[in-house]
């Protein structure tokens, strides 16, 4: 049986707006932002400059934790890193998930130290994601200030593993540990407003492993080279065509291999990510995939003058995979959404992307990602960078999202004006 409500026509969205915003304490954690707006720029430049490669996250996350505690959040760290903050609701049988993620794809040792740049903030990882934990913190903040009791319990999570190889391991462990109270997810990754994520991009990472027996350059010369069929299997792939309907794209992303200069290497390495709007086009384009590098090495043999002297051979490792999905039309949480955009004078467009909502998506649960306000750019190069204009806009926008499907206990209001 479905548990969906229908979608809300424009009359019931408003009618949904003016409920949360007639709530005193609503309005107060709405008021909060704006007026703590130095402190929450401090919090995303402190957690921007602790270093996070994926795999690497525990000192941002002890960082988080430290936040969480300060706020009363009942606190949790899971076996793989992931910090989890609960505000318990009124009805504890039921969750509502907000995360950000934790790590960069920033290797360990890149200069992360924040500069200003006129009024922008320049750092690698500024945008992706130290806009999104800083939001998830304001947030959380937010509505311990304004004393609002969800009638959903609310779950605060800062988690591992998005990026590259993570493989949304840190979303995947969430998912497993709380699927059967969840009834929402909300990622917060990066900036901007003017989009929602609800259509999960199908992604596949494979890792090409070329080896050969190795040798010197010079007396071994003509001997069976890995990094020769390497490059041979990649000239062929990359003249792969693809669709751009269904949109559908690949990315040589990674190369390594060799020991010296003047060495045969024994071993080449390439990492390639395949991307499609379609299940089809990725299993086709990994199959051209394979034999590309199957006809690099056959082609590596044929030309060379060594070969009885050792054979190559190819190896294919998946290294991630994200899967497809999509939010329901009619979903109570995209309804929420269309409410806060209304509330804040804002407009986005439905858009597809890799984001940590993959995973809930996949397994029909109702998950977006949106930004945490502001502007940002260069994502994922070390001249990322962040405006914070707008930052209070995608902050109510998010705020008004979650207790659009957390909902608000009733009497948390009425509790207030009688304090007064």
């Amino acid at each position: 049986m479905s548990l969906r409500s229908p979608v809300l026509t424009h009359a019931a969205r408003a009618q949904q707006n003016g409920a949360l915003a007639d709530n005193a304490r609503v309005r107060e954690a709405l008021n909060w932002f704006g007026n703590n707006l130095d402190w929450i720029n401090e919090q995303q430049i402190r957690l921007t400059e602790i270093p996070a490669p994926s795999f690497q996250e525990e000192k941002r996350a002890a960082a988080v934790k430290a936040l969480f505690a300060s706020e009363g959040l009942a606190i949790h760290t899971d076996k793989i890193g992931n910090v989890v903050g609960e505000l318990r609701g009124r009805n504890e049988k039921e969750a509502v998930l907000i995360a950000a993620h934790l790590d960069t794809v920033f290797p360990a040792g890149t200069d992360v130290k924040v500069r200003r740049d006129g009024d922008k903030l320049v750092a690698p990882g500024i945008s992706d994601n130290g806009t999104g934990l800083a939001g998830l913190l304001a947030i959380a903040r937010a509505i311990r200030a304004a004393k609002i009791q969800p009638q959903r319990t609310i779950l605060f999570a800062a988690n591992v593993g998005e990026e590259g190889e993570g493989n949304l391991r840190g979303m995947r462990s969430l998912i497993e540990a709380y699927r059967g109270r969840l009834r929402a997810v909300i990622v917060l990754d990066g900036s901007g407003i003017e989009h929602v994520t609800t259509k999960a991009l199908a992604s596949r990472r494979v890792e090409v492993v070329i080896t050969g027996p190795g040798g010197h350059s010079w007396s071994d010369f003509g001997m069976p080279n890995p990094i020769n069929a390497l490059v041979r299997g990649s000239v062929r792939f990359i003249n792969t065509r693809v669709p751009t309907s269904p949109r559908t794209t690949f990315n040589l992303g990674q190369v390594e291999g060799g020991t010296s200069v003047n060495s045969i290497p024994y071993e080449a390495k390439l990492k390639v990510d395949l991307r499609s709007e379609s299940e089809d086009e990725i299993v086709r384009l990994e199959a051209a995939l394979r034999e590309s590098f199957e006809t690099g090495i056959k082609d590596e043999m044929d030309n060379a003058r060594e070969r009885n002297r050792g054979k190559l051979s190819v190896k294919f490792n998946l290294i991630g995979s994200r899967p497809g999905g999509e939010l329901a039309a009619d979903s109570p949480l995209l309804s929420a959404l269309r409410s806060a955009d209304e509330a804040v004078g804002n407009q986005s467009r439905i858009e597809r992307s890799s984001t940590d909502a993959n995973i809930p998506m996949s397994l029909g649960i109702d998950a977006l990602a949106i930004g945490a306000g502001g502007n940002g750019g260069g994502a994922h190069s070390l001249q990322e960078w962040y405006e914070t204009a707008g930052r209070e806009t995608g902050l109510k926008r998010a705020l008004l999202t979650l207790l659009g499907v957390a909902g608000v206990a009733a009497g948390t209001a009425e509790a207030q004006d009688q304090a007064k």
